[in-house]
């Protein structure tokens, strides 16, 4: 938790011809500086080495651009946030591994990001019937319901919609019970939280699903 506390602490002459825009990009953007490539590298390896002076530098300097990235593909302001700082909190503990021959450090980075915005889109998005009674089996005969419901109506979009009525960590427990194939214990050590914890969000998760799907006034 100390790693996250760190994410709060911080015109053409006449007669010129002007060059016409790639056919490959429909808007004419610049190319990658090379200063700020070098220094960026520059602060991946001192990130590595544990300076957070570098890891608040770097930060400042790429942060709106993984923050949009996340924003234009999760399209929630919440989840862009949440993404972003999962993002940084990966770079704090695998600077290391960066490669400058493989990819420029905004390309790893810009790499970083999107994969976890889509993976969390796809967590979010994957509501099969077949992924909902997996879950049901994990959570107990207590929320049938909610398998049933899905298995009777066959309507993915239903239960998408249902899901954006759960609180943020609600989704999430329950996305990595259903979605994830984990166990509770699974779930409670991948969160760093208390079992008992992990076993509550679910229950009021699903007793928020089984209210959505049924058209009942939700009490979680």
């Amino acid at each position: 938790m100390a790693d996250e506390q760190r994410f709060h602490s911080v015109g053409t002459e006449s007669g010129a011809r002007t060059p016409e825009p790639d056919p490959a990009c429909p808007v004419n953007r610049p190319g990658p500086d090379p200063e700020q490539t070098r220094r960026l590298a520059e602060l991946l390896s001192s990130i590595a080495a544990g300076d957070r002076d570098s890891f608040t530098e770097f930060y400042r300097s790429t942060h709106d651009r993984v923050f949009g990235l996340a924003l234009r593909i999760l399209r929630r302001h919440n989840a862009a946030e949440e993404i972003t700082q999962e993002v940084y909190l990966y770079v704090w503990n695998t600077a290391v591994q960066y490669d400058a021959q493989l990819a420029s450090p905004i390309g790893w980075l810009m790499m970083i990001t999107h994969r976890r915005a889509v993976d969390r889109v796809r967590v979010e998005s994957s509501s099969t019937t077949r992924d909902l009674a997996f879950g049901q089996r994990q959570l107990g005969r207590d929320h049938d319901i909610v398998a049933e419901t899905v298995g009777q109506r066959s309507e993915e979009q239903a239960v998408v919609d249902c899901l954006g009525t759960l609180t943020t960590t609600q989704r999430e427990t329950v996305a990595l019970a259903y979605y994830g194939g984990r166990t509770y214990s699974e779930v409670a050590t991948h969160l760093g939280i208390p079992l008992s914890t992990v076993k509550t969000r679910i229950r009021d998760g699903l007793k928020r699903l089984q209210n959505c799907l049924t058209g009942a006034v939700a009490d979680a």
